[in-house]
């Protein structure tokens, strides 16, 4: 069952945030600067986990995540301002 998860991180140092930040365009889309929508199985959350942690420095580097729930009956997610578009649930085709 897929998940939809709310990502954000903060990165210290310019070359790993590039690294992270390209992990999380592979795996989600972005809403903001250093925050993506994610629709993930368990692997893809546990892959996407590793390979940043591989990547962060841990004492200096942080990712939080927000699980929003199903991909099937998502959490709303309401913006105020210019609209953003958020993932539908299903499959996509990158």
């Amino acid at each position: 069952m897929r998940r939809r998860y709310l990502l954000a991180y903060d990165i210290a140092d310019p070359k790993r945030l590039r690294r992270v930040c390209n992990l999380m365009k592979d795996h989600g889309d972005r809403l903001q600067y250093s925050v993506f929508v994610c629709d993930l199985s368990a692997a893809e959350l546990g892959e996407l986990e590793s390979e940043a942690s591989a990547v962060m420095h841990l004492l200096h580097d942080s990712i939080i995540r927000i699980d929003l729930g199903p991909t099937s009956a998502p959490a709303a997610i309401h913006t105020i301002g210019r609209g953003r578009r958020i993932l539908n649930a299903g499959p996509h085709i990158v």
